[in-house]
């Protein structure tokens, strides 16, 4: 049962996660595609400083910046100007100018994804996959070890009692 397992769990977990990091990045390499098809850099000026600290959400559509809200402008996708709210790493004065990523609509959005992080994340969900599987595997192996464990006990338990009635007698031929 133990060989039958580790051979299934070499074959099967591979045959899993190789597959599913296949088609993982096929669909991140598409969307690596569509972000930098749709996303585009520019440079925003910032007009002037917020207090506080930035908000997550803020934080996520920036590229990961952190830290200090400004509000900025930069350039639309049809040649007007834009403006709102940015997070940006460090306190910037009027006047400071930074990289932002935006949409083809000219709202703020993050850096996209490069085929670097892309084929990390597929390697990353085809192995987890494969560890899944092992896993998996490896529960039903001792799923059926356990019930064949429980089977054999209760068979040793019915052998005793029948020998029971006769452990030590001198006349019962055991």
């Amino acid at each position: 049962m133990g060989l039958a397992a580790v051979v299934l769990m070499l074959v099967a977990g591979t045959a899993v996660g190789w597959t599913t990091g296949s088609l993982a990045h096929q669909a991140l390499r598409q969307t690596v595609r569509d972000q930098h098809r749709h996303r585009h850099p520019v440079t925003a000026t910032t007009l002037r400083a917020l207090p506080g600290r930035a908000a997550e959400s803020e934080r996520e559509t920036t590229g990961g910046r952190e830290g200090h809200r400004v509000v900025a402008r930069w350039p639309g996708p049809d040649g007007g100007t834009l403006s709102g709210v940015v997070a940006v790493r460090h306190a910037a004065r009027p006047g400071y100018r930074f990289a932002l990523w935006t949409d083809d609509r000219g709202r703020v959005s993050g850096r996209p994804m490069d085929e670097d992080t892309a084929a990390v994340h597929a390697g990353l969900a085809g192995a987890a996959t494969a560890a899944a599987t092992a896993g998996l595997v490896e529960a039903v192996r001792r799923l059926v070890v356990w019930r064949l464990a429980r089977r054999r006990y209760a068979l040793w338990d019915r052998a005793w009692r029948r020998a029971a009635h006769t452990w030590g007698r001198a006349d019962a031929g055991s």
